[in-house]
């Protein structure tokens, strides 16, 4: 099959960041960017598979010294090297096997197992991979290699999630038999597929499906049925969200942190499969290897959410509310909203109207209560009032911006005739 490039331009080496001439013959692109070509996904940073049948590891070490670019060698044993270029990374495997085809008959998916020769632009099909991808459907080369590599169960999820498929069904019957492998995986790999199908809009589903399959039970050991409920509530919220408050919308799309890829969104996913209490779900989150980052957003939303769900709090509640949330708000009121419209028989647009008011004040930049701003600093209380740096200090600090939140101070003469009254208190 040749292949033209206007249809699959992933795989024209001229739009690789490296030169045809310095790939051996034979040579072979493989895996998920001959996948994605076939498909024609396209993607801005490319990432790139190629088995060689011998000296891998010497040709990226060749390619990486003449770009000028990075080099890890990721396999010693197995002959795995990565050269990492601005915008994209390609990964260079020995080849397994004593041919190609024995090395495709070893991957995990027959949609990953099909090869692509630059130098003929042929297609390397030995297990009709092309015909599943036409078909939408995930199939297992053998059980042999799921059970070799136990995350791969897992990765049929993520893969099915990613590109919109189905699992065949004696695929799916081999994951059920084979689950209880997955304890043999590290968990900063199990938690690597959680993550990708908390960010995916249809990992939701799939989720389920690999918690009903006993797949994600050892590494959320407090979940219960009503966990899952709540998570597949999560996305009819977002939607509602979506619908009323769009600004909240985009904040639940962006990453807790640049370094982060994590989503406030997914921080609420994640926040329904913990355990509820915080210190509980800590323990369980760093079993998982999830970044501080991470447990301190899912923490800090459980630990608010008792206080949100109530829906009823004073002026002065709802400024040390604010300051406690921070930017973990968005995924509080996810969870909120989640717990009140599945656990009570009030209909969901009356717990919308509920949390109207406070979501208004934390979308207004200039709302006093969800984002105060300094009336006083402690220097001018020092100056004014000719007291000591000390604890009290901060209190008085405290009680002005709350003041100020409710209204009934706005000036600086107010704020340090406030702190006055409160020392003679």
């Amino acid at each position: 099959m040749t292949i033209h490039g206007l249809i699959y331009p992933t795989l024209l080496p001229q739009n690789w960041p490296f030169s045809l001439e310095w790939l051996p013959q034979p040579a072979y692109m493989v895996g998920g960017a001959v996948r994605d070509a076939l498909l024609s996904r396209t993607r801005e940073y490319l990432d790139l598979d190629f088995i060689i049948p011998s000296d891998a590891v010497q040709v990226a070490q060749s390619i990486a010294h003449h770009y000028h670019v990075g080099f890890v060698l990721l396999d010693p044993q197995r002959q795995i090297a990565r050269v990492v270029f601005p915008q994209a990374t390609a990964d260079f495997a020995q080849q397994e096997g004593g041919s190609l085809e024995a090395d495709l008959h070893r991957r995990d998916f027959t949609i990953n197992a099909i090869a692509y020769d630059p130098h003929t632009q042929q297609i390397i099909d030995p297990l009709q991979g092309q015909i599943d991808l036409e078909q939408g459907i995930l199939k297992m080369v053998s059980p042999v290699n799921l059970k070799d590599d136990p995350l791969r169960l897992m990765r049929a999820y993520r893969q099915a999630a990613q590109l919109g498929f189905t699992i065949e069904p004696t695929t799916q019957a081999t994951i059920n038999t084979l689950a209880s492998h997955i304890t043999q995986v590290a968990p900063e790999r199990v938690r690597v597929e959680i993550n990708y199908l908390l960010t995916n809009s249809q990992g939701t589903f799939w989720l389920i499906k690999a918690a009903e399959n006993n797949l994600l039970a050892p590494f959320f050991k407090n979940a219960t049925p009503t966990s899952w409920k709540k998570l597949a509530q999560v996305d009819t919220v977002a939607a509602l969200i979506a619908q009323n408050w769009f600004p909240l919308h985009l904040e639940l799309q962006q990453c807790i942190r640049e370094t982060v890829k994590t989503t406030w969104l997914a921080i609420a996913k994640l926040a329904c499969l913990v355990h509820p209490q915080p210190q509980q779900a800590k323990k369980e989150l760093k079993a998982l290897t999830y970044s501080d980052a991470e447990v301190k957003a899912v923490t800090t939303a459980l630990k608010l959410l008792p206080k949100l769900k109530s829906a009823h709090m004073s002026v002065r509640e709802q400024y040390f509310f604010f300051q406690a949330a921070g930017n973990v708000f968005a995924a509080t009121v996810i969870l909120a909203l989640v717990d009140n419209i599945l656990l009570s028989a009030i209909p969901e647009e009356q717990w919308l109207r509920a949390y109207t008011p406070l979501i208004s004040r934390y979308l207004n930049p200039n709302d006093l209560v969800a984002h105060p701003t300094k009336l006083v600093s402690g220097e001018d209380l020092i100056m004014a009032l000719d007291i000591p740096p000390s604890p009290k200090l901060g209190e008085l600090l405290r009680e002005i911006a709350v003041a100020q939140a409710e209204g009934t101070i706005s000036t600086l003469e107010e704020a340090i005739a406030l702190a006055q009254q409160l020392l003679l208190d």
